[in-house]
């Protein structure tokens, strides 16, 4: 289970870079839950509003222990280079973002979790917007309430992502019954129909002839 914990986040990463590659971007909030003494993906995804217009941005990641007021500066990345900035994390960060100027998602990848690494963290995109003649300047901030755990729990998403999937499977069986009821119904009354004007086509042939009989019969 714990190792399916962990492909589970790498492969949102993974997910993630198939959107930039592709030249989309989804924001996809991080994943909350890590195990003790196992690798977590912290995952964080600022989109540009303007895909077109390049820039330059650097992420910066803070990190606030429980009970703690006050932030630390642990991480930053402004390419080409990444620096862990917190003795506390030295070794243990890796950059798993955007490789290049214009970035996007800002993900690092915390090795070897400790219980003192439950807390919040702080992403911080700072970018640069390169318009002809104008640099506007924009700051994103993202947070994610890290907990950890001896054994992985099971993800919310993924319960979830079964729950979804069970009802849309009973509501799908419930329409194909009320489609099939439908049918049959429709079918029932189209050959009822068919029938009752048979009918009344063979009574007014009938009464067609009765008449024509009956005619004659006057004329002889």
């Amino acid at each position: 289970m714990a190792a399916g914990y962990v492909r589970l986040s790498l492969l949102v990463v993974v997910a993630l870079f198939a959107c930039e590659c592709t030249g989309g971007c989804a924001e996809v909030d991080s994943l909350t839950e890590a195990v003790r003494g196992q690798a977590f993906v912290l995952g964080c995804i600022s989109c540009k509003k303007r895909g077109e217009v390049s820039a330059i941005s650097t992420v910066d990641w803070h990190f606030r222990p429980l009970g703690w007021e006050n932030f630390t500066h642990i991480f930053r990345y402004r390419h080409p280079t990444a620096h862990v900035l917190s003795a506390a994390f030295e070794g243990r960060l890796d950059w798993l973002g955007t490789p290049g100027e214009d970035v996007q998602t800002g993900a690092v990848s915390l090795r070897d979790v400790h219980s003192d690494d439950a807390g919040t963290y702080r992403c911080t995109f700072s970018r640069t917007l390169l318009l002809a003649g104008f640099r506007p300047r924009v700051s994103v901030e993202k947070e994610v309430e890290l907990g950890v755990v001896d054994v992985a729990n099971r993800h919310l998403a993924v319960g979830v992502s079964e729950i979804i999937m069970c009802t849309l499977i009973v509501l799908l069986q419930l329409w194909l019954v009320v489609v099939l009821v439908y049918c049959y119904k429709k079918i029932s009354h189209d050959t009822e129909a068919r029938q009752a004007r048979a009918a009344l086509k063979e009574c007014a042939e009938l009464l067609d002839g009765d008449d024509i009989s009956l005619k004659e019969g006057q004329l002889e």
